[in-house]
């Protein structure tokens, strides 16, 4: 019995480790020895494009997002921007109808009551018709180049969605907003080395992607993660995805912990709603897109589950070996850890990242039961703007 408790143990650490360290090592090593091969020939034709931004209260920053769009390098007479304001009760509404004064292609479309992010997002994309389609959130500010990075891989027919390269602005060195910043870095980096390896991405960045039309297929009612099921569904679709990392967008991250923690778990119960849609993409289990959804994906929604047994097996085995009450008494640190850096108020670097990862892994397992209880609305208001 204690030989079946030392490997239930050591496989749950290996499943942490696998998804957090091995898996973006190997994957970052082998993509390494790979070059893009160029399909792009920025002489072509520009498409043209329609960008769909849902937006509720966002007064703080949806000037600067309308004027990172229409001040870019992509030619005007080629955009249409297409703006749903989700019953917003601010400014919002005002400062969009002073741009549409001064830019024809700017749009705005009200709604009446709360509608949710996806639903707008929906419509909007049935008002756009047969193009290629940007969908983005009203905080992210686009580079003057970004459209044109973003759409020249669609040269290539294969290509059905290009994801940007979200950089996250963190002035704040209090909080977590240095610790979700490094973590997101990584993930751009999991997900370049995704593309070039398996021409796929697990998850394109909400701030910013480009979709091909034909490929965009509608949310599903109270659903969270649209950006996550769009991915999947291309990949369903065989569409070919690729991280563009020179399509840069700028995005704050928020300060507060408590803010970020509602966030994650939003993502959490639209992790495993995707799950059990997309659930027939693990297999065969020899394929690409398998190896990524198990590594990158799945194997991180069940950490907080790996990371209980591993401490229940822990404390059985202490009252045998030694070395297990030492590895207890560092789990408990671990689990201990939110508090310890609230005690520090995040002046230990290593406290401070050592909380995020098990305060996101507390969001998890929590989105995970509601995710049972079952959802009854995706309506959600959008975390407090950095400006």
């Amino acid at each position: 019995m204690l030989k079946l408790f030392l490997v239930i143990f050591c496989l749950s650490v290996f499943a942490i480790l696998h998804t957090y360290v091995f898996y973006p090592l190997l994957i970052i090593f082998f993509a390494s020895f790979k070059k893009r091969v160029p399909s792009i020939n920025k002489n072509s034709d520009l498409p043209e494009v329609c960008v769909l931004i849902a937006a509720y209260n966002e007064e703080k920053v949806i000037g600067q997002k309308i004027q990172s769009i229409v001040e870019g390098d992509y030619p005007l007479e080629k955009i249409r921007v297409l703006i749903g304001s989700d019953a917003s009760t601010d400014d919002t509404n005002q400062i969009i109808q002073n741009w549409k004064s001064k830019y024809s292609c700017v749009e705005l479309i009200e709604f009446g009551g709360r509608t949710g992010k996806a639903g707008i997002i929906n419509k909007l994309a049935e008002l756009a018709g047969k193009k290629i389609l940007i969908l983005t959130d009203a905080n992210v500010i686009f580079a003057k180049d970004t459209l044109g990075h973003l759409l020249m891989h669609f040269n290539n027919e294969q290509v059905a969605q290009v994801c940007a390269n979200i950089i996250k602005v963190a002035d704040s060195k209090v909080g977590i907003a240095g610790a979700e910043k490094s973590y997101l870095a990584l993930e751009n980096k999991i997900k370049y080395s995704e593309s070039l390896l398996f021409g796929i991405v697990m998850g394109a960045e909400g701030a910013c992607y480009a979709i091909r039309s034909e490929f965009y297929n509608p949310v599903p009612p109270k659903f969270f993660m649209d950006d996550f099921y769009m991915t999947m569904n291309v990949i369903e679709q065989g569409g070919k995805i690729v991280f563009a990392k020179e399509a840069i967008c700028f995005e704050d991250v928020p300060d507060k912990s408590s803010e970020e923690f509602k966030r994650k778990i939003r993502i959490s119960i639209g992790n495993f709603q995707n799950l059990f849609r997309f659930k027939k993409l693990l297999w065969p289990p020899w394929s690409g897109v398998s190896f990524a959804f198990l590594s990158h994906k799945l194997l991180r929604w069940k950490t907080p589950f790996l990371i209980l047994t591993a401490l229940k097996v822990s404390i059985l085995l202490s009252f045998y070996f030694p070395l297990f009450q030492i590895l207890l008494i560092l789990q408990c640190i671990g689990i201990l850890s939110p508090l310890l850096d609230k005690l520090t108020l995040s002046k230990i670097f290593f406290i401070r990242y050592l909380s995020h990862f098990y305060m996101m892994n507390a969001a998890l397992l929590i989105g995970f039961f509601k995710f049972l209880k079952g959802v009854d609305t995706n309506i959600w208001t959008p975390t407090e703007r950095n400006v």
